[in-house]
């Protein structure tokens, strides 16, 4: 008997998906719960999984071809040992790539086959250290520095001095498809860039008072909150919740001719993945303790890197903090997330000679910039916003004693 696999439900904010790999070719045994095909989306890669024991059997839809909520597949013949089912009439010729040469048998996660394809290695050629043999990311990392560290060939022979002067070196060139995620990213910047009136301010902030309380209480802190870790982006989406109370227009949007604001902070936090950026969302952040914080930024960290974040994690928000500190960015101007106001960046802290009291000393200092929609935000509300923040941050308790 013959099932469909079919397609994920898709939420109303996601159109339609990708095929990106097929990970069994017609004639092939699946098992229930076995990893079949990924499906792309604008936002995430979604796991189908085989619904039964079986043979698989027509491949109706390639890699590469578009499909829709709930548009079959493919189909599994159950039974175990079926034929090899034909390739459906409707599909194209080419619609079903091989799989590279002795890659058939290896199992990896989207995150490390992504990763092993743009660096030129074979899944089959790395051992797999997670469960069941499965190849993960960091597998595929260290295949990369095995590969970078083995022994350079022997160079080529100089050529006659008669001949022209050839430059060498590597020139090779590698033309790959751009990913939905990286594409609806570069779309949703040139979309805020041509549609709003975008404008950075700056300032500085000095973590001399953050940083003593980290180090001193980042022990018990882990300790008491069963391993989570205290650092230093709990304490800025706090400081954000409280100066978005104060300041309700920076967490507002425009809809239309309509101004939303909204009476709860749902904080956007940038995450970089090997699939592009993420934005997961901490829902009701303006509730949340730091340890709450902590443990859902290093959620969605793991998340991301394992290619796992759902589409509703992603979905919504009304306010989001960039950190390009944790890649030595000393200043950036970041692009607001439509359709938020207001994004706030985060960069490198650098020890840097100050005027305190009339003295010279060294202090942690970090610069910080916030970009949001001139059509909603005010530069005096922009610049006191960020002056808050800044306060909040040089005087802890101030968060408090909520002043």
């Amino acid at each position: 008997m013959a099932i469909e696999i079919k397609a994920p439900t898709f939420p109303e904010s996601v159109a339609d998906g990708t095929v990106a790999t097929w990970h069994k070719q017609p004639g092939e045994a699946v098992k229930r719960d076995e990893l079949i095909v990924d499906i792309e989306t604008d936002k995430v890669v979604l796991e189908v999984l085989a619904t039964a024991d079986g043979v698989l059997g027509a491949i109706v839809k390639g890699e590469g071809e578009t499909v829709l909520s709930d548009e079959v597949l493919g189909s599994i013949e159950e039974g175990g040992v079926a034929a090899v089912a034909p390739v459906a009439a409707a599909a194209p010729a080419a619609a079903v790539a091989p799989a590279a040469a002795g890659d058939e048998d290896a199992i990896g996660a989207p995150a490390a086959r992504k990763l092993a394809e743009e660096n030129g290695i074979a899944l089959n050629s790395i051992k797999g250290t997670g469960k069941d043999g499965r190849i993960t990311k960091e597998d595929v990392v260290a295949a990369i520095e095995a590969k970078k560290s083995a022994p350079a060939a022997a160079p080529a022979a100089k050529p006659a001095a008669a001949a022209p002067i050839v430059a060498t070196g590597d020139r090779t060139e590698k033309r790959v498809p751009m990913t939905r995620v990286r594409a609806t990213v570069a779309k949703r910047l040139v979309e805020a860039q041509s549609n709003m009136a975008m404008l950075t301010t700056f300032n500085e902030v000095d973590m001399t008072e953050v940083m003593a309380l980290r180090s001193k209480y980042k022990d018990l802190f882990e300790k008491t909150h069963n391993g989570v870790r205290l650092g230093f982006m709990s304490f800025f989406v706090k400081a954000a919740t409280e100066a978005l109370k104060r300041f309700p227009a920076v967490n507002a949007s425009i809809d239309g001719s309509d101004i939303v604001y909204h009476g709860y902070a749902d904080i956007g936090v940038a995450v970089s993945s090997d699939r592009g950026l993420v934005v997961p969302v901490l829902r009701n952040a303006e509730l949340m303790s730091l340890a709450e914080i902590e443990n859902g930024i290093a959620t969605f960290g793991k998340k991301a890197r394992d290619g796992k974040l759902s589409i509703d994690e992603m979905t919504g928000g009304t306010f989001t903090i960039t950190n390009g500190g944790t890649f030595g960015s000393m200043m950036s101007t970041p692009i607001v997330n439509p359709p938020q106001a207001a994004i706030l960046g985060m960069h490198n802290i650098i020890q840097r000679p100050m005027a305190v009291n009339g003295q010279v000393v060294i202090r942690p200092m970090m610069y910080l910039a916030l970009s949001y929609d001139h059509r909603l935000i005010d530069g005096k509300e922009a610049v006191t916003f960020l002056v808050t923040i800044k306060n909040l941050l040089e005087d802890p308790a101030r968060l408090l004693l909520d002043i």
